[in-house]
C-alpha cells in the first residue's frame, strides 16, 4: 500500500515567467490561468522564486490612499525604467518538492513551512509542475468503494493473523468504521492505524473487538 504521489495530483504543464517578466504580465497569467502563483525559472527552467498574489498585492497595498488612517507598507522597487518584474516581487529560494514525493509528505512540507502551494521538480532540478493545497486535498474526493476496497484487500489482506471475512468495513464520505473481531488485541491498533494511512480516509472508528471480547460501541 502506497500514498499517491505529487506527480498524481499537480498541475502540469506549469506557467512560468522569468525574472524579467512585468508586475502586469504576472496579473494578466494568473488571471488567464486562474491561479494563486507563478515559479519564476531561469534559462533551463531551475526555479529562483515563486511570486504569489500575496506579493503582487503588497504593491497595490503600497499605493497612496488618502483615505485611509494605516501607512503604507513597503512594496517592491521599481528598476530604472519604472518596471517592477518578477525579480523584484518573487519570494527567492523556494520550497519545492519532486513528483515521486508523497501527498502526506508534501501535505507535511506545505504546513512547515506555512505554504500554500510548491514547484515541482525533476530530476535535473528543473520545474516540471506546480502542486497546491487544493490538489493535495483531492485525495479526499476518492469514491467510497474505492477506499474500501483497497482497505479490504491491501490493509486487512496484508495483515498476518487477520482475516478480511471477520472484519466488517463500511464507508460513508471517507469515515470509515470497522467491526468484527481480532485475533489478538495488540491487532487492532496496527488495523486502525493502517487503515487512517489510506488516500481518502477522513477518520475511523474502532468497533473491533479482540479474541473472544465482544466489539466495543
Amino acid at each position: 500500500m502506497r500514498h499517491a504521489t505529487v506527480e498524481s495530483v499537480m498541475t502540469s504543464p506549469v506557467v512560468l515567467v522569468s525574472p524579467e517578466t512585468g508586475f502586469r504580465e504576472i496579473v494578466t497569467l494568473l488571471s488567464e490561468y486562474d491561479i494563486t502563483g507563478v515559479p519564476v525559472v531561469d534559462p533551463e527552467g531551475r526555479p529562483l522564486g515563486v511570486v504569489s498574489e500575496a506579493d503582487l498585492l503588497r504593491t497595490l497595498a503600497a499605493q497612496e490612499d488618502p483615505a485611509s488612517l494605516l501607512p503604507a507598507p513597503e512594496s517592491a522597487q521599481a528598476g530604472p525604467d519604472g518596471e517592477v518584474t518578477a525579480a523584484d516581487l518573487m519570494t527567492a529560494q523556494p520550497v519545492c518538492t519532486t513528483p515521486g514525493t508523497s501527498v502526506v509528505a508534501a501535505a507535511r512540507l506545505m504546513s512547515r513551512h506555512g505554504l500554500k502551494r510548491l514547484p515541482v521538480l525533476d530530476e535535473e532540478g528543473r520545474v516540471v509542475g506546480m502542486v497546491s493545497r487544493g490538489d493535495l486535498l483531492r485525495v479526499f474526493l476518492r469514491e467510497d468503494m474505492v477506499i474500501r476496497r483497497e482497505i479490504v484487500e491491501e490493509v486487512l489482506g496484508r495483515i498476518d493473523g487477520v482475516s478480511p471475512a471477520e472484519i466488517g468495513v463500511e464507508v460513508t464520505q471517507g469515515r470509515v468504521v470497522l467491526s468484527g473481531t481480532v485475533p489478538e488485541q495488540h491487532l487492532v491498533p496496527i488495523v486502525l492505524n493502517l487503515c487512517r494511512s489510506v488516500d481518502g480516509v477522513v477518520s475511523v472508528t474502532d468497533r473491533l473487538g479482540a479474541g473472544g471480547a465482544a466489539p466495543v460501541g
